[in-house]
């Protein structure tokens, strides 16, 4: 089936709320805790947010250049295809599909659930039941399956449900996302003016350092660093647009403009919680809470702020999950069709013009990673290796600019080469600084895997399928052909 048999269902509004929706998850809620700490200044903080933010736009720019060159249902892996090779490409998407997008769809949906059961009380297994079933991973630890049971069904009836969804209809998964993007905006700026206006905080917080802390020189930039690698997972999802590249109308406008309204929306509604939540707490408080917007919130209302900022991740993490699933199967889709992975995942559903098949795939994979219980350490593990792609990929425009110079491109990233140049060198810095944290904390027996180094292990156990995907591929293409002759 070819990339324009999926119905183009996705205009511009549509495409900026399926980049705010990817942004905006769970992570604004818990990050700022840990980059308060790190940063030791409110100042600092908020910059962090900036910077981070500027260079996930730099990034986005870059991703616009590819994506209106290339507008592809697969995003990423159409952008690696072009611009190295087909095994090259196979690795991302493998990766993806193994764990990176499936882990994710996986931890949200059980953010989701854990958060929901503030509410709705789920049934579980008694302590005895749910240790007595337990799963030996070599260098991954130990699996409960049985453990919170009921929040895991939660979780995993909420990944079908997005399933069925969108294996009947693009434009009612479409439809949705949009409709869960608008109600988790407005809720967070509800929560934003909330605490504003609550006349509970001082404004002298937005300027007072943390006491005693005064880093400067190398120690500041380490610090400084650390902060912005949790910034970096909180912009983290702009790409998936591009995922979808085959399904927007007029792509040569509409990815660039809903990248950059996107992405400076979701910077806006960083940079204003940030601001709400240093309101009503000073940078002290908040480097020492462990959930920060639970705190914030229990300022001005007391208790009741914690079902506030229960709901408000209830939410957030609705949208997110969803957005995730629909962006993430274009890839299997993509792969499939260009006979790296099984060849039923690259159909096309003749009734409902969805990419069916890829989409079950990656929901019920999801939904075994939610019962395993494990995808928070895959998940760690593989930020490493989608940071390797993101470096991968904006290099990539560097490649096809000199592969394919009188290419027609509706976009042109600015201030090239300098704008993508700076994302890569922070890209560089941030992987140098996780390989050496990862390896420290090894070392130092804090860890008992080197994550990244073991995410890079990972991505290569899938290289024998590749060879197998491509040999199937081939007995395929010799068969129909043929077909053809006889």
């Amino acid at each position: 089936m070819s990339q324009s048999s999926l119905n183009k269902h996705i205009g511009l509004w549509s495409a900026t709320s399926l980049v705010i929706g990817s942004v905006v998850g769970s992570s604004i809620f818990m990050k700022p805790a840990t980059m308060a700490a790190q940063v030791g200044s409110p100042v600092l903080l908020l910059l962090v947010w900036v910077v981070a933010g500027m260079i996930s736009l730099f990034g986005a720019m870059a991703f616009a250049e590819l994506g209106t060159l290339l507008p592809q249902t697969g995003g990423q892996y159409v952008f690696l295809k072009a611009a190295y090779n087909d095994f090259i490409a196979y690795l991302f998407g493998w990766s993806g599909m193994a764990v990176i997008n499936s882990a994710s769809i996986a931890a949200i949906s059980f953010v989701f659930a854990q958060y929901a059961d503030y509410f709705l009380h789920l049934p579980r297994f008694s302590p005895a039941i749910e240790h007595g079933v337990v799963w030996q991973v070599p260098l991954v630890g130990q699996i409960r399956p049985l453990e919170n049971f009921g929040v895991k069904v939660l979780a995993i009836s909420l990944i079908l449900t997005f399933t069925l969804i969108n294996y009947v209809s693009s434009r009612l998964g479409n439809a949705l996302q949009v409709a869960a993007t608008v109600v988790k905006v407005a809720a967070l700026l509800l929560l934003v003016g909330g605490l504003l206006a609550s006349g509970q905080g001082s404004a002298a917080h937005f300027t007072r350092p943390e006491t005693g802390f005064s880093l400067h020189g190398w120690p500041l930039l380490v610090g400084f660093m650390a902060a912005t690698t949790g910034a970096f997972a909180s912009y983290d999802g702009w790409c998936n647009l591009a995922m979808v590249g085959g399904e927007i109308r007029d792509p040569a406008r509409t990815i660039t403009r809903s990248l950059f309204l996107g992405l400076i929306a979701s910077m806006v509604i960083y940079l204003l919680l940030n601001l709400a939540f240093l309101y009503v707490l000073p940078v002290q408080a908040m480097a020492a809470s462990p959930l920060v917007a639970s705190d914030a919130a229990a300022v001005p209302w007391g208790p009741a702020g914690g079902r506030v900022i229960a709901l408000l991740i209830v939410i957030s993490t609705f949208g997110a999950t969803h957005v995730n699933l629909l962006a993430s199967a274009r890839i299997v889709y993509a792969m499939a069709e260009t006979g790296a992975f099984f060849p039923a995942a690259g159909q096309v559903h003749r009734r409902y013009r969805t990419p069916g098949n890829a989409i079950l795939i990656l929901g019920i994979w999801s939904a075994l990673l939610v019962v395993s219980g494990s995808f928070d350490i895959l998940a760690d593990m593989f930020i490493f290796m989608s940071w390797v792609f993101y470096f991968l990929a904006i290099l990539g425009v560097f490649i096809l600019r000199r592969r394919m110079p009188d290419a027609e491109r509706p976009y042109r990233v600015w201030g090239y080469p300098y704008v993508p140049a700076v994302f890569l060198v922070f890209t560089l810095i941030y992987l140098g600084s996780t390989l050496y944290y990862d390896i420290t904390n090894y070392l130092a027996g804090r860890a008992p895997v080197i994550n990244s180094v073991f995410g890079l292990l990972l991505t290569a156990a899938g290289v024998p399928f590749y060879f197998w995907f491509r040999r199937l591929y081939r007995r395929r293409s010799l068969d129909a052909a043929g077909r053809e002759l006889s």
